[in-house]
């Protein structure tokens, strides 16, 4: 629990697995997330083997996120999640 716990890693787990996301897209589809609690989850979750992170290079860096096998597996519980919160926040505005 530790590896997903915490209020963003979630939601950042949410949006990839959608597929692959460049840091500016998960910024533009998190905006409530500031760029250092980003940066540091990214490198959280990538060093708990739940996320890979791929450079090419080239210039500009392209670098792109994406999850890993032990990351898909938690795509279950993740959307199981989500789809909790958003019948929680639709009770909320009855």
């Amino acid at each position: 629990m530790e590896k997903i716990g915490g209020y963003w890693k979630p939601i950042i787990l949410y949006h990839l697995s959608t597929g692959d996301k460049r840091y500016s897209e998960l910024k533009r589809a998190i905006p409530a997330v500031t760029e250092k609690m980003l940066i540091q989850h990214l490198k959280q979750l990538e060093n708990d083997g739940l996320v890979i992170r791929t450079a090419k290079p080239v210039v500009p860096p392209h670098v792109t996120y994406n999850l890993s096998e032990s990351g898909k597996g938690l795509i279950p519980v993740i959307q199981a999640m989500a789809e909790w919160a958003f019948k929680e926040m639709e009770g909320e505005y009855k």
